[in-house]
């Protein structure tokens, strides 16, 4: 492990060096690569030279504990070498886990595309809760968000909501919210303060670039029609919205949030290449992912992956068993406690596998 932690902090110092290079600053494209690269391996290389300098200042204390004499001072020494150590304990575990999960899509951005599923009114309700919960996560985050595309229900509600997220980690903190999400609450207009049951699937995709999928542009067909929504008379009177299908698969990909009809195609062709790339993952990842659903759930859109109790103030995910009962704050955008403990989970499982 040592060796790898080494090579990952050779690497990160090789690509601190070529972002100085002039060949490199002046080309935009390049830059852009190499910077993305050495962020995603920054906390890994910033955390191995932390547990060096504490291999270091314990190296130091034993020679000094070694050459000192006096009693009083070796118990000083000993109490610092022992707080060292926990420190590096902690340190190690951090590094194996970061290891363990190391995933080459941690370091991208995310298009996340949430559409209420059973319960009619209340779950497109539902949807624009969950909407909220990861804006607000995104917000504590100093993450970045876009609507892409969304097709409201109600006054308050979405069928629909497709969004990007940009910020550093994003993929690898949401990579788990793929799946079923159950709400169980009462609904405003229930009379009879009958608990209702409805959900809304979450589908979390990292965003590709053109230079990790080749799409041939003769497969895609591009049609442009009038927007639906808010946004004024602009919406109605322009064709800015703009429908891209890969004829080959059937993928299609929608964005009509921009005024712009060439920010929308570019947004819409940011889409189509996230879900192409997703397509093609799975079909190569299928035994391993079966392995995984076996053990902790594969977050498959048709499996039940949550949920949220309001009556009980309770969230459960179900697939590591666990509950928590501060709803009110999970739908704030206090998710990382639940995200800790499944990406934690995810580390024991991948552990055993082949």
């Amino acid at each position: 492990m040592l060796d790898k932690l080494k090579s990952i902090q050779d690497r990160y110092d090789e690509l601190s060096q070529l972002m100085a290079q002039p060949e490199v600053a002046t080309d935009p494209r390049r830059l852009q690569g190499v910077a993305k690269e050495r962020a995603a391996l920054e906390d890994v290389a910033m955390t191995y030279s932390r547990f060096k300098k504490i291999s270091k200042d314990l190296a130091e204390l034993e020679a000094l504990l070694g050459n000192t004499p006096e009693a009083e001072m070796k118990t000083i020494v000993r109490e610092e070498m022992a707080a060292l150590q926990r420190q590096q304990d902690d340190i190690l575990s951090r590094l194996k886990q970061s290891l363990l999960s190391e995933d080459p899509n941690d370091s991208k951005d995310v298009i996340v595309e949430i559409r209420a599923g059973t319960g009619g009114e209340e779950a497109g309700l539902f949807a624009a809760d969950l909407f909220r919960m990861y804006t607000r996560y995104a917000q504590h985050k100093d993450w970045h968000i876009e609507v892409v595309d969304s097709n409201p229900s109600g006054p308050r509600g979405f069928k629909e909501i497709i969004f990007e997220v940009k910020g550093k980690g994003a993929f690898s903190r949401l990579k788990h919210e793929h799946g079923v999400h159950r709400v169980q609450r009462v609904p405003a207009t229930e009379a009879s303060g009958r608990l209702h049951t409805s959900a809304a699937t979450v589908a979390v995709l990292p965003e590709i670039e053109d230079i990790e999928l080749q799409i041939n542009p003769d497969d895609i067909k591009m049609d442009f029609f009038h927007s639906s929504g808010a946004g004024g008379q602009n919406v109605n009177k322009v064709t800015t919205a703009v429908r891209l299908t890969h004829m080959p698969t059937g993928v299609v990909a929608v964005c009509q949030d921009e005024r712009s009809q060439i920010k929308n195609r570019l947004k819409a062709m940011a889409v189509l290449r996230a879900r192409l790339f997703d397509m093609k993952q799975r079909e190569q990842s299928e035994d391993i992912e079966s392995q995984r659903r076996k053990q902790v759930g594969s977050g498959d859109r048709s499996e039940k992956i949550r949920t949220y109790n309001f009556p009980q103030n309770r969230l459960t995910d179900h697939r590591i068993n666990l509950t928590v009962h501060n709803l009110d704050k999970v739908l704030d955008g206090d998710i990382d406690p639940i995200i800790d403990a499944l990406s934690s989970k995810q580390e024991q499982i991948e552990a055993i596998l082949p």
